[in-house]
Parts: C-alpha cells; structure tokens; sequence
C-alpha cells in the first residue's frame, strides 16, 4: 500500500494510481471520499513559495472538502489551482465563511435539531474555508452567538433559525441521484430533458438517464435513491430495469403517457402509474407524488 503527504492538508494518506493521476483517499480534504491530481502536479505545489502555499493551499482542501461532500468528482491540475483561488464563490467574509458551516450541517442532517458529529475539530477548519482551527472556532462562536447553531462537544446542531438559513444560502439540498428510464424514442427522451429534468432537480433529485439497459449494465440502478420507470413504447430494458429496483428495494414511480395506458402488459391496478399528456401536466404529478414521499 502506498502512502503520501497530501499537497493540500499535509496529511499522510493512502493513494492508488489511476493512468496519469494519484487518487488520495480519506484525507482532510475529503474525509470518507477521495480526490485525484494530476502525477506531475505534485512537485510544482510543493515548490511553492511560503507565502503562496499559505494563501492557497487551505482554500484548495477546502474546495475539494466541499465538492466532495457535495457528491462531486474532483481531478485537478497545478494549472487548476490559481482559478480556484480566485473564484468569485470562494468565501473571504466571516458570514460567507460562516453560512459554509450552516450549510455542511444542512447536507448532512434532515431538520433542526438533530446532531451532526465533526470530528476531529482540528483537521476541519477547512469547513469554513478557514486557514487555521483559531479562525474555525471564532466563526462556530460567532454563529452560536447569532442563535444559528448550538455545539455540545463534538456535536453540532442548527437552530430553526440555523435551518432558514441554511436553506437559503445554500439553494436547496444536495441532490439525491435519480435514475430516469425512458424508451429509446429522441421525441420523448427530448420532452422529458426539456420540461421536466429541472423541475425533478428542483424536488431534490439529480436525474440521470440510463442508455443501453442490459442485464450487465444496471450497475446505476444500485446507486440510485430513486427510479422514475416511463412505460411508454413498452420498452424491454425499462421493465428489466425497473423490475431490477424493485428488487433491491428502490422506490420506483411508473409513468406512462395517456394514449398507451390500455396497452400495458402489466396490470395497470398493480403498479398505479402516472398518466399524462403533455409534460407539464407530467410535472404536477411527479411533484404531488414526490411530496408524499
């Protein structure tokens, strides 16, 4: 097993070749995750001036902590890393750096009230885009302070007033992944990405469509928390699909459009599908039936 210093955090981790890149896993910057840079990438960062290395190495590890966190794959390059720094989103006041905690908090619990553990405190400050753990601890001060959030030790929890704000700042929850199956039909596939894959975003899903389903391809289904089957067409591959969710245990919501309903090879009372006719009226019903969940 091969190990290595982390460019970012400094932290001695395990690492796995992959091509051209190094895969560091479990360290700071992505504590249960991983991230990759480019091989011939790590020389140049380590000769860094001083004074460089200590105005961007903190704000990389926490934009790979963040966007790791968030469910995002992160590969970069030396050449990456002055964009980053200078990116319009990273936080530099206290309340931007601040509404980054209330935020990782909001990812990771499902009301007010309910406890998120971060630990260790000292290998986190990276939460806040912070450069050491003083400024992290002033910022949880500050927001305790605000009435936003309470921390009993390791334990961190939002206030209702914490949650709002949370939800505000952060523009929703992070996306959960969605699988969608659809028939190979360029008019439907088109109809369903045009009205409906933002509106399935915006019920906290990330959709996804699955092309070419097969017994050996259903590997996507496994990592999905939902499954929107449309039976239109009566594809083969969406029913082997969808009946490989049910079988694992996946939510499955059918849809199927009006003028092939009397056609399904299923029985209609068995699976209850969403009936529709244009895609807006197919958004109302996906929103009532996702509300419910």
């Amino acid at each position: 097993m091969q190990k290595k210093h982390c460019a970012f955090c400094d932290q001695i981790v395990r690492i796995t070749a992959d091509g051209e890149y190094d895969q560091y896993i479990g360290c700071s910057c992505s504590p249960g995750g991983s991230y990759r840079l480019l091989r011939d990438s790590y020389e140049p960062i380590l000769a860094l001036s001083f004074q460089q290395k200590r105005d961007m190495l903190h704000l990389i590890s926490a934009y790979i902590r963040e966007k790791t966190d968030c469910g995002e794959k992160v590969i970069l390059a030396f050449s990456d890393l002055e964009n980053i720094v200078n990116a319009p989103d990273i936080p530099v006041t206290a309340e931007d750096k601040g509404n980054r905690l209330l935020q990782y908090l909001y990812r990771h619990c499902d009301g007010p009230g309910e406890p998120v553990v971060i630990h260790p405190l000292s290998r986190s400050y990276n939460l806040t885009y912070s450069p050491n753990l003083q400024e992290l601890v002033y910022l949880i001060d500050r927001l305790q302070g605000e009435g936003l959030l309470v921390r009993e030790g390791m334990n961190f929890t939002l206030t209702p007033m914490g949650w709002e704000q949370a939800a505000a700042t952060a523009g929703g929850r992070t996306l959960q992944q969605c699988l969608v199956l659809l028939p190979d039909d360029e008019k439907l596939r088109a109809e369903w990405q045009d009205k409906l894959w933002g509106k399935i975003e915006q019920f906290g899903y990330l959709p996804r469509l699955l092309d070419g389903v097969a017994a050996n391809s259903l590997e996507p289904v496994a990592d999905s928390k939902l499954v929107i089957a449309d039976l239109t067409g009566q594809s083969s591959g969406v029913y082997l699909a969808a009946g490989y969710a049910l079988g694992l245990n996946l939510p499955v919501i059918w849809t199927v459009r009006s003028d092939e309903a009397e056609e399904l090879k299923v029985h209609f009372q068995e699976i209850r599908p969403l009936v529709w006719d244009t895609g807006e009226e197919l958004v109302i019903l996906l929103q009532q039936k996702l509300l419910k969940k």
